[in-house]
């Protein structure tokens, strides 16, 4: 069946080059990468920016943040729970805690640990796309942005409307060691939108609920989110969301497997925005932000039926205040600004503890001359833990022709240690370490963008040198694991990815995206290998590849992803889905994991096997 698919898969990919003389013109509209201070096309970027666009995100067969990640090249989603469980996020080979993530711009940092920073209340209908940005961005979002950033950016709705939508699903496999019960999991959402001139506002609320795909790996969440756009007037808008989600899972071998057979966790996460834009001139706009999230984290090693004993609770804060400014001038464009985050925790093994961090940008983009555009600029950050430190970066881009441009680029970055890497006091598991450095990345990267009408290609190299990598690292399996900074991580990378788009008829096209990462990493002047918990994880190869056919309001798009990592067994992982519009009603079949591969992400338990879901969709907006 495997060498069916990719043998249709080739076929297709060569009847694409044959069909270039009979292609229709596809026009889109041009994507502005929103960067805080400066606004581009990204036809004008100089970074390697990936983006995932609105209608590529509702073919594919998933319904959650996490499950759409998993599809983008580059981007390393190690997920425990299934279907928007926890999962862990990386980029290029980083840790999980070194991509900061954003929400139309404002950081989703957690404080406590990056395990929890994708429980957020969004769900896939609101996002208009997702921009991702690789390699260090501390001159674009300041701190935790030392691999690279993920930009959610949410949709305006242009009209109102409702929103019905539910499924359900199975792998048809019985819960053996538990209650016998067959697996499941289902669904329902529901949403409201108002889209009027001068005012948009849009709620959404849902609830899923599965008893799991193995023993004691069931969940129940819940999640509603809002969002305001008021246009003031021509010069001035204001936009608002507010979010709340909680999250319950069985976490059967999450963190100390195998004792940890009957852990649970409950985490629940409050985020709070509000921020405008000012046009003071024709050329000069001002960008007020206000950020604040509330998190917590009640992990309960014993499950719910001895809270007594190895429970840890933890309770974080932090707000955040931006300032952002950009100035048009004959020459170029300048952009600055300024942020100021506080961050605390109480926490029954970490303790109580506070940080705070001021930061400052300064960028300028210009064209040197016709074709050769320049970006340059610096982040000086203040940390009340790790004192003054200066991050900078230059980007450039030279077009050869309307069609082919050589882009560069070199950038620095930074994580500050997480509450987590610092305090833990989890023994015998682990514990944390109070003198950890913070991370620093210097990269540099060379690459090309090709763009001719419906073929776009992208091909780039990097260098990268991490300081101070951390990891949390054992020399003999007898003693907890504990933080240290390992030392320092050389990684050489090559990143392509290219996507073609033909029209068969008026009524019929059909798109093909394909990417392949490869990653060699290396530790630098290391005296010892010990046993390490995330590192060992990385992924070396990934290749992904979508196919998707609409003809009308018929879809199927077939998704397929080749991980290969440093250590154990590669795999293939191979999706679908199905759906059929009737007007405003949607009808949509999706199937995961098709040929029932066994396959890690972390640790040592398996993710579902063959799932199978029904589910349908009622959309008036």
């Amino acid at each position: 069946m495997k060498k069916i698919y990719f043998a249709v898969t080739a076929l297709i990919c060569t009847n694409f080059y044959a069909q270039t003389k009979k292609d229709s013109i596809i026009e889109i509209d041009e994507v502005i990468i929103h960067e805080n201070r400066l606004s581009t096309p990204i036809s004008k970027q100089n970074r390697n920016v990936y983006v995932i666009s609105n209608e590529t995100i509702k073919k594919l067969p998933g319904r959650t943040l996490q499950e759409v990640l998993q599809y983008a090249n580059g981007v390393d989603i190690r997920q425990r729970g299934p279907f928007g469980g926890q999962a862990d996020i990386s980029v290029d080979g980083g840790s999980f805690e070194q991509t900061v993530v954003l929400l139309n711009g404002a950081k989703i940092i957690d404080s406590q640990t990056a395990h929890n920073m994708l429980n957020l209340p969004l769900p896939v209908e609101a996002i208009e796309r997702i921009e991702i940005l690789r390699g260090p961005a501390a001159r674009i979002f300041g701190i935790n942005s030392l691999t690279g950033a993920i930009n959610i950016i949410t949709k305006k709705p242009t009209k109102s409307g409702v929103l019905l939508s539910t499924y359900a699903g199975s792998n048809f496999e019985k819960d053996s060691d538990d209650t016998g019960d067959t697996f499941f999991g289902t669904g329902v959402q529901v949403g409201a939108v108002l889209g009027k001139e001068k005012q948009q506002h849009s709620i959404f609320a849902s609830h899923d609920k599965s008893n799991g795909y193995r023993y004691n790996t069931g969940f129940e969440n819940n999640k509603i989110l809002y969002q305001g756009n008021v246009q003031v007037n021509d010069s001035n808008e204001i936009l608002g969301s507010f979010g709340y989600v909680k999250n319950g899972f069985g976490a059967n071998g999450f963190y100390a497997a195998p004792g940890d057979k009957n852990s649970t966790e409950v985490v629940q996460t409050t985020f709070a925005n509000i921020q405008s834009k000012h046009a003071i001139t024709d050329n000069w706009k001002i960008m007020p932000r206000v950020t604040y999230r509330y998190n917590y984290d009640d992990y309960r090693y014993l499950g719910n039926n001895n809270l007594n004993a190895g429970r840890s609770q933890h309770y974080t804060n932090s707000i955040a205040a931006e300032l952002n400014s950009s100035i048009k001038t004959e020459k170029g464009e300048i952009g600055f600004g300024a942020e100021f985050r506080n961050e605390d925790i109480h926490s029954s093994n970490i303790g109580d503890h506070d940080r705070e961090n001021v930061g400052i940008y300064a960028e300028y983009k210009t064209y040197l001359f016709e074709k050769l555009n320049v970006n340059l600029g610096t982040y000086l950050n203040y940390n009340s833990d790790y004192k003054w430190q200066i991050y900078p970066g230059l980007d450039a881009s030279y077009e050869l022709t309307n069609e082919f441009k050589v882009i560069a680029n070199v950038g620095t970055s930074q994580r500050i240690p997480s509450f987590t890497d610092l305090y833990l006091n989890q023994r015998p598991g682990n514990i944390g370490n109070p003198d950890l450095e913070s991370e620093n990345a210097f990269q540099s990267e060379f690459g090309f963008k090709f763009n001719r009408k419906s073929l776009n290609l992208n091909v780039n190299y990097f260098y990268r040198e991490i300081s101070n990598y951390i990891d949390w690292t054992r020399m003999v399996t007898t003693v907890p694991w504990q933080s240290q900074n390992y030392g320092d991580l050389i990684t050489n990378g090559i990143n392509m990815r290219g996507s073609y788009s033909f029209n068969f008829s008026d009524d019929s096209k059909m798109n093909f995206t394909l990417g392949y990462s490869y990653l060699d990493s290396k530790f630098k002047d290391t005296r010892d290998e010990p046993y390490s918990k995330y590192l060992i994880s990385s992924l070396k190869h990934q290749v992904t590849n979508t196919i998707d056919f609409q003809h009308k309001d018929f879809s199927v798009l077939l998704a397929t992803r080749f991980n290969e990592r440093v250590t154990g067994a590669s795999y293939w992982i191979n999706d679908a889905r199905i759906s059929q519009s009737i007007k405003k009603f949607t009808i949509f079949i999706d199937a995961q994991n098709i040929f029932n591969t066994t396959y890690y992400e972390i640790g040592a338990f398996p993710l579902p096997a063959r799932w199978f879901s029904l589910g349908a969709k009622f959309v008036t907006f």
